[in-house]
């Protein structure tokens, strides 16, 4: 890790005849030298007036300063820092806020992604066939919309200001949805206008004319989308990143994973618990918007908290390491900003960054095939939004304790058989799920006195199948493929690692979220509907997940010989290191009161040659007295 230590107390030898008081000061820089170079003798030095004097080194290492990187900048902390079982005091008082903040967001984010399904699914002239208009035609428009409003307003707030212009609008519109705009709905959807239109251009259009009958529904349906890609991808790990050493990260990162699918068990407990209120209410009230104001309740209150969370680190965390950083100057960092035809000629370059995202396309279109046709399958079932709520509440469940186990197994994965079989690990529970789904779709007749004999219908079996198919492909997913993707990314040298994962992130994962939708829309507009689609979304959920393997196995390949090339970089690296063939240039600085200062700067590798270069790590030394005993630049050098 980037830890490094060294003594942070200098002394120097003056004539006794003229001895100065010197002050001892701190090392104002840590670098890793083997004691071998920390023993090495300079070449005496030349005081003000004439007698020679011990040369500037290092003392005995009494005090010792840390060092750890922290958004690319140094924080110094001490080594005799208070711990609580076995961790730093300052380490616990950031990851312990941030748990619970995510904790909080992914709570929030399991209540929205359940009822947004229940709400569109479930609205008059409705089905699953509006959700792949939607995630191509309303949600990719506002995602890319607010990226470009992000960017905007990144460059006019400060980073806590835009944390909360961001947060403030979910929150406030989740909440006046459930007690504004839902008990108007009446008064505000276009129905009979809809209906008209509806007759005229055939049920082949349903889906689009869906969105504009239900356009709230459609609205809370693309928000809670934003949530997860706005709250926890952007504000909550840009946050995170920002606070957090490397060395926490790699401690602290993978907890904050079995967090989240504790807060999805919590979560999917309360989707259920709200959505069996309807059981004890008068038949003439309406139990869904009874449930709706509780569930939209807690996710204002979750985001009152993500708030004041954030408010409490910023004045105890964030406010510390501004201090400890304001004398530190900013470094210069080439940004990977890629336009859309930089990043597709990017991606054509290099086989690695293609085949890596293939995988992400893959996924995506994968997921969406099979997954639209289940939520069919569960509107049939539970055409009531309570009872559609509860069994999402269930599957929610469901699916943060499998991707609780998944993850614990996915780390023996990684031990004992290595990227490539973790790789390969999503593709093949995915599509042997997704081929017994929709051969249970396909073949019911066949097999309804079988399932008849087990207290089954055809459909019933499908929806349990479904939840099971998406149960066991997003917990691999979370456990082994994000995982892997991020790994991949490791072996690369610095430029491709930032150009790749910018062409990916602009390129592929809209691509992936998209592609599984326009297949759809166009199976459903040239065949009539769904259900006359589903024999050739299985066929082609079986190409899309071969292709998937193909590019694991040969990225595979690739990565090991990456890695192996990185390793070998790596160790000559850290050989050429150990020579400690690091060049230095002294300076001496005066201030108004005559005191001057002189110490050694390590040069920037690209500068060229000097003559006042030194080449040794352990010339890395501060001295502070008099004008007078000041040391000069030793002779020679």
């Amino acid at each position: 890790m980037p830890i490094a230590v060294a003594s942070s107390t200098l002394g120097v030898s003056l004539p006794v005849s003229r001895r100065a008081q010197v002050t001892r000061k701190p090392v104002e820089c840590a670098v890793q030298a083997r004691p071998a170079l920390l023993a090495r003798s300079l070449k005496p030095l030349q005081t003000g007036s004439g007698v020679k004097a011990l040369p500037l080194r290092p003392a005995r290492n009494t005090d010792s300063v840390r060092v750890e990187a922290s958004g690319n900048e140094a924080i110094p902390l001490p080594e005799d820092e208070k711990k609580f079982l076995g961790t730093p005091v300052s380490t616990l008082q950031k990851i312990i806020p941030l748990g619970l903040m995510f904790f909080c967001i992914l709570f929030n984010y399991t209540i929205l992604r359940d009822t947004k399904d229940v709400l569109v699914v479930t609205a008059p002239g409705s089905g699953a066939e509006i959700i792949p208009f939607l995630k191509t035609w309303v949600n990719l428009p506002a995602a890319i919309g607010f990226a470009a409003l992000y960017a905007t307003l990144s460059n006019y707030l400060t980073m806590q200001q835009l944390f909360y212009a961001c947060l403030v609008p979910f929150v406030v519109f989740f909440g006046s949805f459930a007690y504004v705009l839902y008990p108007l709905r009446d008064y505000l959807h276009p129905t009979q206008f809809c209906q008209n239109l509806l007759e005229t251009a055939g049920d082949r259009f349903a889906g689009p004319i869906a969105i504009l009958r239900n356009w709230t529904f459609c609205l809370f349906y693309v928000m809670a989308e934003l949530w997860g890609s706005v709250v926890v991808s952007v504000l909550f790990w840009g946050f995170a990143n920002q606070i957090t050493t490397v060395d926490e990260a790699e401690q602290f990162y993978p907890l904050f994973g079995l967090g989240a699918n504790v807060a999805l068990i919590f979560s999917g407990r309360a989707v259920k618990y709200f959505s069996a209120v309807r059981a004890n209410l008068p038949p003439e009230v309406d139990g869904w918007g009874v449930s709706l104001n509780g569930l939209m309740g807690m996710v204002v209150v979750g985001g009152v908290l993500i708030g004041a969370l954030y408010a409490y680190m910023q004045k105890t965390i964030v406010a510390k390491q501004k201090k400890v950083l304001s004398a530190v100057p900013p470094k210069k960092k080439k940004k990977a900003n890629l336009s859309l035809g930089e990043s597709v000629t990017f991606l054509a370059k290099s086989e690695y960054i293609r085949c890596l995202a293939a995988l992400v396309v893959a996924y995506g279109i994968s997921i969406n095939l099979v997954e639209v046709t289940w939520k069919s399958k569960i509107k049939a079932q539970y055409p009531n939004p309570n009872d559609y709520s509860s069994f999402m509440g269930d599957f929610s469940t469901c699916t943060g304790i499998v991707t609780f186990c998944l993850m614990i197994f996915g780390r023996f994965v990684f031990r004992k058989f290595g990227w490539g079989v973790a790789a390969l690990f999503t593709p093949t529970v995915l599509l042997l799920t997704g081929l017994v789904f929709f051969s249970l779709v396909l073949f019911s007749g066949p097999i309804s006195p079988m399932l008849a004999a087990l207290g089954m219908t055809p459909l019933y079996a499908a929806v349990l199948v479904g939840a099971a198919q998406n149960i066991f492909s997003k917990g691999s997913k979370y456990a082994l493929f994000d995982p892997c993707k991020e790994m991949a990314y490791i072996p690369l040298d610095r430029e491709t690692q930032v150009k790749g994962k910018a062409a990916i992130d602009v390129i592929c994962n809209p691509l992936g979220k998209s592609g599984g939708a326009l297949i759809q829309q166009g199976l459903i507009i040239g065949f009539g509907s769904l259900a006359a689609s589903t024999p050739y979304l299985g066929a082609i959920l079986l190409v899309i997940v071969t292709m998937w393997i193909l590019s694991a196995n040969r990225l595979a390949v690739l990565f090991k010989e990456a890695n192996e090339a990185k390793m070998k970089e790596d160790m000559e690296a850290a050989k050429a290191a150990a020579e400690g063939k690091k060049r230095f240039k002294y300076v001496t600085s005066t201030n108004e009161e005559g005191v001057v200062t002189a110490k050694y700067v390590a040069l920037d590798p690209e500068e060229g040659p000097s003559d006042d270069d030194v080449f040794s790590s352990q010339d890395l030394t501060k001295w502070t007295g008099k004008a007078e005993d000041a040391p000069v630049k030793p002779a020679g050098k």
